[in-house]
């Protein structure tokens, strides 16, 4: 049975370690296996293993529910898309009034879909021909206008053509017009098209028939004042009106088969007069009816559609749930009698009384004949790792999991994360009132958190709000360590007290320390107001910073490696303990964890010692004299054996690990017993599965490959030391980046503004002032810490031991699946 904490009916509810685990099979007739896997759903404490591997999804007993399934959610989606397009939202679900059956849900989403097609259908036939009678009733309009007013030009050039007429012919008119005139048996008569075409397709439209008949065709157009819904594809769409005038048959033929390839609508147009008033009327009656039918259809699909939404979100939330229910029965093995199914899974030890309960009550509810065997199977897998969390401690943990899930049952950072990770971030941010501004803001997000939760956000006002527990941890860590640096936009107050210094005369009080006399205690909190401005305050606040940096950066890495001894003795690792453990918390503390104690002594003592001078030749000449660099007694002696415990440290750290390993092997594999002795230390299977295939444990120790691998480890340790101490300097560089960036916004933007005297300078000062702290200060500078306080815990703090290779538990349960609708 997988290790793990003691039994029980309650969560640990400790976020130390993960919950203890336990392989479970449950044996369950087949006619209440539907039941049993919803009531387990509902519960959500039981994550399924899949033993039905290698067979293909069409290869599965349930398969063909789960089509029926993702057939009912392509109805369900062809009915969330009308509704979209007529804009009707769904009615809020309320999943426990009624209950509906699988199968009279599928019959009656079939009969539904099939009314709302055939009134779609009917309806865009309808829509189809409005549009063409609304065309049609255009062009009538504008070919009438056409040939009136070609009658009217007609009528007066024939006018003028019998005024001026004097029995003889003109040699300035065509000749055709003269036989014409002058024979009326010789006049052609002429066809005509009429309808309408895209606008932007006119002038190639115009080009395309003078080309293809020679010029021999007049044509008219005229541009439609408002856009017009083409029947085909029911768009908007700019057309123009024309008519074509031909002569022949051949011509017509080419006009047709020009005006199809440019998508104009043609429409009949009668010559008469008192034809083309029928046909307005007739047309203009025919566009009232349709109307009228469209309304009708248009209600009774808006009718069927406010129906489904009623039920909607309950209808798509049990297709949901019968699918998943199928693709977890498909994971289950079918017993060969078929009368029984058998599941295995992991589930919390905790849980095991609940699911028995839940297994209890399907039985009885589907009146099976016999009840579910629950059982603990004994196994050597690796448990998932579950952690009890809430909405405050999911965010931290998922900063952890982000990095690597942790192992089952090994240490969790995210304890810790939730004081350091925030605490880390306002070393880098300290200003109180850019936190004040955090705060209001992720205050916000917090009181109008159920509102928001089911609203849909955009991916960053998404991922604010998952993690606004986070901000507002750093918001309030901001606002102290601002208090402690003594900033508010740059500018210092004396919230706790008057300043410890002085001026001996007003003339010193303008940005310098020269002439400041000590007239009362030590500032009471905090870096005292008069060092802002002064020209000691850079050279004061980057040895504050930096020697705090190097303390907050070891006693960091001092609690990463205590959390390797908790490890290793909740895991009975001894070896860890006495040669990893033990070496490399001497080796830290003998280097770094002396310079910490050196920094605290000169800040206690206000000695003037040179550290750098002092940690440099501790390597370079341990025996020299240290001089003025002295800051107590015997000083010289505690280096010499700090750096000898260090030199010794590396080699504990290398050498009897992988010997150790080499003998515990031995003893286990004496006279080709393959079980683990009694009393032997439990770490070793686990030491030697990190090199050793437990399916080939009658294979020789490889001797070498572990020596290599623990060789790396060394040099990462020792190496690490060094760069890790070094990469908490960015505490000290980007909270000084913050501070003077900070600074220069407010003197060389709102001040300058400000003593200009000048309303519209000054405006625009705050204004440029308000921006820049809102997007550099608040946005950029803010994204910039959170990545720099995440490095820190990932790299400098978690490498020391946190493995991070476990798989997260994963349980089947309706609620998840309600989650990720939501």
């Amino acid at each position: 049975m997988a290790r793990g904490g003691g039994g029980g009916c309650c969560p640990s509810m400790d976020l130390m370690r993960s919950e203890a685990m336990q392989l479970v099979q449950v044996i369950i007739p087949a006619e209440s296996a539907h039941l049993t896997v919803s009531y387990l759903g509902d519960l959500g404490l039981l994550q399924f293993k899949d033993l039905n591997a290698e067979k293909s999804p069409f290869q599965r007993t349930y398969a063909a529910q789960i089509k029926r399934c993702s057939e009912m959610a392509r109805k369900l989606r062809f009915f969330k898309e009308q509704m979209s397009k007529a804009e009707i939202s769904a009615s809020p679900s309320q999943l426990n009034e009624t209950h509906l059956e699988f199968d009279d849900l599928e019959i009656k989403l079939g009969e539904l879909e099939a009314e709302l097609t055939e009134v779609n259908a009917n309806n865009e036939k309808l829509q189809r021909t409005y549009n063409e009678l609304l065309e049609y009733n255009t062009v009538l309009q504008k070919a009438g206008e056409f040939f009136y007013s070609a009658q009217r030009s007609a009528a007066a050039q024939q006018r003028e053509i019998e005024a001026n007429q004097s029995g003889q012919t003109s040699l300035e008119s065509p000749l055709l017009e003269q036989e014409m005139s002058t024979d009326p048996s010789k006049q052609v008569k002429l066809g005509s098209l009429s309808g309408l075409v895209p606008k932007e397709k006119a002038m190639a439209f115009e080009r395309i028939l003078f080309r293809a008949t020679r010029g021999n065709i007049f044509l008219r157009q005229e541009p439609i004042d408002e856009p017009v819904t083409d029947p085909v594809s029911g768009e908007k769409v700019a057309k123009n009106a024309f008519v074509i005038f031909y002569s022949g048959e051949r011509a017509k033929a080419k006009i047709l088969k020009i005006c199809d390839a440019f998508n104009a609508n043609r429409y009949p147009f009668p010559e008469d007069v008192n034809k083309q008033l029928h046909a307005v009327q007739e047309v203009s009656g025919r566009i009232s009816e349709l109307k009228a039918t469209i309304d009708m259809g248009l209600a009774h699909r808006d009718s069927i559609l406010k129906s489904i939404a009623s039920d909607f979100e309950q209808w798509n939330h049990l297709a949901k749930r019968e699918k998943a229910i199928y693709h977890t029965l498909n994971m289950l093995s079918v017993d060969v009698t078929k009368k029984c199914l058998v599941a295995e899974g992991w589930s919390p030890v905790f849980a095991s009384v609940q699911i028995q309960d839940a297994l209890q009550r399907a039985t009885v509810d589907s009146k099976s004949q016999v009840g579910s065997i629950f059982q603990v199977l004994n196994t050597k897998e690796s448990p998932p790792t579950y952690f009890q969390t809430n909405k405050f401690t999911s965010s931290f943990q998922e900063i952890v999991d982000a990095y690597g899930v942790a192992k089952y049952q090994e240490a969790n950072p995210g304890v810790y994360t939730i004081v350091t990770f925030p605490f880390l971030f306002a070393v880098m941010f300290g200003d109180w009132g850019h936190g004040i501004c955090l705060l209001l803001a992720t205050l916000y997000l917090i009181i109008r958190e159920k509102k928001l939760a089911s609203q849909k956000l955009d991916d960053i006002m998404e991922m604010m709000f998952g993690g606004r527990y986070v901000i507002l941890m750093m918001s309030l860590f901001s606002i102290y360590t601002g208090l402690i640096y003594n900033e508010f936009f740059s500018v210092p107050f004396e919230l706790f007290g008057k300043s410890a210094y002085a001026c001996r005369d007003p003339s010193c009080r303008d940005s310098t320390t020269e002439g400041l006399v000590k007239v009362r205690g030590t500032y009471p909190f905090g870096v005292d107001p008069v060092w802002h401005g002064s020209r000691s305050e850079l050279p004061f606040l980057n040895s504050l910073k930096m020697k705090m940096s190097i303390l907050l950066g070891v006693a960091q890495m001092n609690l990463g490696i205590v959390m390797s001894y908790f490890n290793a003795k909740f895991f009975r690792n001894n070896l860890n303990v006495w040669y990893q453990f033990i070496p490399q918390l001497i080796f830290l503390n003998s280097l770094f964890g002396y310079l910490s104690l050196l920094i605290i002594v000169k800040w206690c003592t206000g000695s003037k010692a040179d550290l750098y001078h002092v940690m440099i030749y501790m390597f370079l000449s341990p025996t020299d004299d240290l001089g003025e660099n002295q800051l107590f007694s015997g000083q010289k002696t505690v280096q010499l054996v700090l750096l000898l415990l260090a030199l010794v440290s590396v080699p504990w750290m290398l050498i009897p690990k992988p010997i150790l390993l080499k003998k515990q092997h031995e003893r286990r594999h004496q006279g080709h017993q393959y079980a683990m002795l009694q009393g032997t230390d439990e770490s070793v299977g686990a030491e030697l599965g990190e090199h050793h295939d437990e399916s080939h444990d009658h294979e020789e120790f490889e001797f070498s490959e572990v020596f290599v691998h623990q060789l790396i480890h060394t040099i990462e340790f020792v190496l690490g030391a060094v760069s890790n101490t070094a990469s908490y300097l960015r505490l000290w560089a980007l909270s000084l980046a913050h501070s003077e960036l900070s600074t220069v916004f407010y003197e060389k933007v709102l001040m300058l503004t400000w003593r200009m005297n000048n309303i519209f300078a000054l405006s625009a000062g705050v204004i440029v002032f308000i921006f820049a702290t809102i997007g550099v200060l608040l946005v950029m500078e803010t994204l910039s810490a959170f990545l720099h306080a995440l490095r820190l815990h990932w790299v400098e703090f978690q490498n020391k031991f946190y493995e991070g290779d476990g798989y997260k538990f994963a349980p089947f349960s309706f609620a998840l699946i309600r989650e990720e609708e939501d």
